[in-house]
C-alpha cells in the first residue's frame, strides 16, 4: 500500500472515532442537562423543600394549661412561676464538679445527680438538662448571685402547674403528672411529644385534659449541621387551655374540709334541685403539687401504705355498708307497696327471735311499742325486723334504686364505685349461693351485703327531700361547654313515690334531730329557720359474739380505733324549706349522733348562714 493511501486509511479511521467520540460526549452533556433541569426546574419546589427541612427544624410550644375554677371563679388549679435551675453540658466541663458546687447552694440528692451526668451522655451537649426545679426566690437569686463560678448553670422562669388549695381539693380536682411511654402509643397529639409537657392524671384534670391542655404552639427555627439552633424564623403561639368552671363553693369545700380534717371521713354537699355539688371532701388528702414535677418515692410509699387511704376519693370510691340511714328506704319502700299501716306498732325488747338466732337492737333493753314513725326517730332495729318480714328484699331494693342507690353517677371524675343493691338473684349469680330469710333482717337495718357510696347516700337524701324528684348529682358548670359557667341542669322528673309516704318520712327525720328522744337531738341547730331533718347510722365492722352480748357489748371508745364502727348521719335543711342536702361518714367514728351528725350541723348552718348573710 502506498503511502498516501495509507495516510488516507488512517485520517478515516480518526475522523470516525472522532464523530463517535463527539457524539458520544453530546450524549452525555445531554443527559447531564436533561437531569439538571429535572432537578433544578421540574423538581425544585420538592428538593427546595427537602433542603428547608434540613435547614430548618420545627418545635412545638407548649400553651398554656386552662384554669380549673370554684363556681364563683375562684381558682382552684392553675399556673405559676417555676423557678428553676437547668445544665447545658458543652459549657459546663467536668459536669460531677459543677453539681458538687452547685449543692452548696442547693440541696442535691445522689438521684439528680446521677440523672444528670446520664442524660448528659445521652443527649446533644448544647441541650440543657433540667437540674432542680420550684425553687424559692431566695435560693433562686443565690445561684444566680453565684453563676460565675458555676459554669454551664443556667438560671430560668418556667410555668408549673399550681394548686392554691392543695389537699382541700386534691380528689376533685386531682393533679398533672409527666407523659409516659404508654400515653404516647394511644395519643397522637404532638403536644405530648413536647419536652416537659404534663397531662391530667386524675379529677378533673384527667376528666377534662383535652379541654384543659389546650392546642400547641408552633417554632420553625435554623439550625446547622450539628442541630445547634441558629436563628429563629417564625413564631405561632398555641392556644391557652379551656377554663372549666366547677359546681364546689370554696369556703364550703374548706370548712368541711376542716371539719373532717381528724378523721378518715367523706362529706357531701348538694343542692336538692340543681344537684350541683357545693362540696365533696375526703380526709386524709395529700398534696397535688407534688406531682407535678415528680414526687419522691418515699412519700409515694408513704401515702400507698397508709392505713387510711389518701389516695381513695371517698365519696365516690368509697363503699359502705350504710347502716340505719337505709331504714329510711325500707320505710317508702313498705309504703309504697301498702305492707304496712304507719301506725301499727311493734314491740322492741331489744331482742327478735329468729329461727336459730337472735337478732337484736342496738339497745339492750328495747324501746317499747313503736310505729314507724318512732321507729324512724329512734332507729329501732327491732321494728325493721318486723318489717322486713312484711315485703320482699327485691321490692326494697326496687326503692333503693329510685332513690339513686346502686347508681354509679356520671361526675366527668375518673373512678367511682356504684355500690352494691343485693337481692336473691344476684347472690345466685355472684356467690353461688342461696338467699336466706335472716339476710333480710340485715339489709332491712343496713347492713349484710348492702353498700353505698357517701354521693349516693346524699343523693337519697336529696330525693326524699326535695319531694321525690330524680336529680341527678354534677360537679361541673357546664358538662358540653367547661368554659361556659351558666348552662342549667334540666328539670329532674318525677319519680312517682306516693307524696304521703314522703310526708311521713320527712316528718320522722325531722323528729330526730329535733325530738328530745331523736338520736341526733344533741347535734340540733337552735334557729327554727335553719332546723335540720336528719337521720343517723351506725355500721358494724367487727362481728359481737353471744357471749359478749350477754356480758354486755365493748363500747366503741374501749376498742381500738380499726374496730370501732362506721358513722353516718345524713340530713337536708332547712327542714321546712329544703335546698342543701349532706352526708358525712367517719370511718371508725364509733357513732352517728357523735362523730358524723356534728359536722353535718356545722357545714349546713355555714351554708345558711352565708345565705342569709348575702341575702341581707
Amino acid at each position: 500500500m502506498s503511502k498516501a493511501k495509507w495516510e488516507a486509511l488512517r485520517r478515516h479511521d480518526f475522523t470516525r472515532r472522532a464523530v463517535l467520540a463527539g457524539a458520544l460526549q453530546i450524549g452525555l452533556f445531554s443527559g447531564l442537562g436533561a437531569r439538571l433541569y429535572y432537578l433544578q426546574v421540574s423538581q425544585a419546589d420538592r428538593y427546595g423543600a427537602l433542603a428547608e427541612e434540613n435547614r430548618v427544624n420545627t418545635v412545638f410550644l407548649t400553651p398554656e394549661r386552662g384554669s380549673i375554677t370554684d363556681r364563683n371563679g375562684f381558682p382552684l388549679a392553675g399556673s405559676r412561676e417555676n423557678f428553676r435551675v437547668v445544665l447545658i453540658p458543652e459549657q459546663a466541663g467536668d459536669i460531677a464538679a459543677i453539681l458538687d458546687r452547685l449543692n452548696y447552694l442547693v440541696a442535691l440528692d445522689e438521684k439528680t445527680m446521677r440523672r444528670v451526668q446520664e442524660t448528659a451522655r445521652r443527649i446533644p451537649e448544647f441541650f440543657s438538662i433540667p437540674v432542680v426545679e420550684n425553687l424559692s426566690w431566695e435560693t433562686f437569686a443565690e445561684v444566680n448571685l453565684n453563676r460565675p463560678e458555676l459554669p454551664g448553670i443556667h438560671c430560668e422562669v418556667g410555668r408549673a402547674r399550681h394548686y392554691p388549695y392543695a389537699e382541700a381539693f386534691a380528689h376533685v380536682v386531682g393533679y398533672v403528672a409527666p407523659v409516659g411511654e404508654e400515653d404516647l402509643q394511644t395519643d397522637t397529639d404532638p403536644l405530648l411529644r413536647t419536652p416537659e409537657f404534663r397531662i391530667g392524671r386524675s379529677g378533673i384534670e384527667a376528666g377534662f385534659d383535652r379541654h384543659l391542655r389546650g392546642s400547641a404552639g408552633v417554632s420553625r427555627v435554623e439550625v446547622n449541621a450539628a442541630g445547634r439552633v441558629v436563628r429563629e424564623l417564625e413564631r405561632q403561639n398555641g392556644q391557652t387551655g379551656a377554663e372549666v368552671r366547677l359546681s364546689l363553693d370554696l369556703p364550703t369545700q374548706l370548712r368541711l374540709t376542716e371539719l373532717l380534717a381528724d378523721h378518715s371521713a367523706a362529706g357531701v354537699v348538694m343542692n336538692i334541685y340543681s344537684g350541683e355539688l357545693l362540696a365533696m371532701v375526703s380526709t386524709p388528702s395529700y398534696d397535688p403539687n407534688h406531682f407535678g414535677t415528680g414526687i419522691s418515692q418515699r412519700e409515694w410509699d408513704s401515702l400507698n401504705t397508709h392505713p387510711d387511704a389518701p389516695f381513695l376519693h371517698k365519696p365516690i370510691e368509697g363503699q359502705y355498708a350504710p347502716g340505719s340511714t337505709f331504714k329510711l328506704v325500707v320505710a317508702l319502700a313498705a309504703l309504697e307497696n301498702n305492707a304496712i299501716d304507719p301506725d301499727e306498732r311493734f314491740h322492741c325488747s331489744g331482742k327478735y327471735p329468729f329461727g336459730s338466732r337472735t337478732f337484736h337492737c342496738w339497745k339492750r333493753h328495747g324501746h317499747g311499742a313503736m310505729n314507724m314513725l318512732d321507729a324512724i326517730m329512734h332507729s329501732c332495729d327491732v321494728y325493721f325486723y318486723h318489717l322486713s318480714q312484711r315485703l320482699p328484699v327485691e321490692q326494697i331494693m326496687a326503692m333503693a334504686r329510685r332513690l339513686g342507690l346502686g347508681e354509679k353517677f356520671d361526675l366527668a371524675l375518673p373512678g367511682g364505685k356504684p355500690g352494691l343493691l343485693p337481692t336473691p338473684e344476684w347472690k345466685r349469680a355472684a356467690l353461688q349461693e342461696p338467699w336466706f330469710e335472716g339476710e333480710n333482717l340485715n339489709t332491712a337495718v343496713g347492713q349484710g351485703y348492702l353498700l353505698a357510696t357517701p354521693l349516693q347516700l346524699a343523693v337519697m337524701t336529696a330525693r326524699i327531700a326535695n319531694g321525690g324528684l330524680a336529680v341527678e348529682p354534677r360537679i361541673v358548670k357546664s358538662p358540653h361547654a367547661p368554659h361556659t359557667a351558666d348552662a342549667q341542669p334540666p328539670t329532674p322528673e318525677s319519680l312517682a313515690i306516693s307524696p304521703p309516704g314522703l310526708a311521713l318520712v320527712q316528718e320522722a327525720m325531722y323528729a330526730v334531730s329535733n325530738n328530745p328522744r331523736g338520736t341526733a337531738y344533741a347535734a340540733r341547730i337552735l334557729d327554727p329557720a335553719m332546723r335540720l331533718a336528719g337521720k343517723t347510722g351506725t355500721t358494724q365492722v367487727r362481728n359481737i359474739s353471744a357471749a359478749e352480748r350477754e356480758g354486755g357489748v365493748v363500747k366503741n371508745k374501749d376498742l381500738a380505733r380499726h374496730l370501732r364502727d362506721h358513722a353516718l348521719f345524713v340530713a337536708y335543711a332547712p327542714a321546712s324549706l329544703p335546698r342543701y342536702a349532706a352526708c358525712v361518714v367517719v370511718e371508725h367514728g364509733g357513732s352517728g349522733s357523735r362523730a358524723a351528725a356534728p359536722p353535718v350541723r356545722d357545714i349546713l348552718r355555714f351554708i345558711m348562714q352565708r345565705q342569709r348573710g348575702s341575702a341581707a
